[in-house]
């Protein structure tokens, strides 16, 4: 493999024998980042891989260009999709997160209707909200009108019956097992029609 300008166009190879031209691009920039963006070590990333570390190193480093097999391999080693290497993100998004909540271990927000405890406390900038709901409400007059907010919802019943009332359809009776997803800005209340107070896994959107 002969050393190129990284900041070139790159000519990927296909498997058929073609050539697809994409984007200037510096891959070795490119993979750095998703390397680093995932918290590996050249080491970590070249064993995923399955490259020797010094071939991973020179591809980031510009002094060497992959072949197409070596491109599927770091792909695939970064789960994503060989064009994805060659596209950044339309946004800055950090990869590879991950948060662990305990059973109880959730931040607990109570009102007069709902307990709420929230899930995923330690990720910031998420896209979905989690949170496991205790429904405490017996009846829709004890709601001071409809929630409603941004985005979507969805939920999925734990325990009890409950019965989601929702603005423009019908009240709709839901046991453990079953589930809903619906327009949050659409007026919405949920009771419980349980001896006990049912609970929900409740996710929303934060978009």
């Amino acid at each position: 493999m002969q050393p190129t300008d990284p900041k070139t166009m790159i000519r990927v190879a296909r498997e058929a024998g073609g050539e697809a031209h994409v984007e200037p691009v510096n891959l070795g920039e490119r993979v750095r980042e998703l390397r680093r963006s995932l918290g590996w070590t050249l080491e970590e990333a070249a064993s995923r891989a399955g490259l020797a570390r010094s071939t991973l190193s020179k591809i980031e480093n510009g002094q060497m260009s992959p072949t197409y097999e070596a491109l599927k391999k770091l792909a695939l080693g970064l789960a994503i999709t060989v064009p994805q290497l060659f596209t950044p993100p339309s946004k800055q998004q950090v990869m590879g997160r991950m948060a662990v909540t305990k059973a109880a271990e959730g931040l607990a927000q109570a009102t007069a209707t709902y307990e709420h405890e929230l899930l995923a406390q330690g990720l910031t900038k998420k896209q979905m909200l989690p949170y496991r709901a205790t429904i405490r409400a017996r009846s829709f007059e004890e709601f001071d009108g409809w929630v409603r907010h941004d985005g979507e919802e969805f939920l999925y019943v734990l325990t009890g019956i409950v019965r989601l009332y929702t603005e423009f359809y019908e009240p709709v009776d839901l046991r453990r097992g079953d589930s809903a997803y619906y327009d949050a800005a659409m007026g919405h209340n949920v009771i419980s029609l349980s001896d006990e107070d049912a609970t929900l896994l409740w996710v929303t959107s934060l978009v």
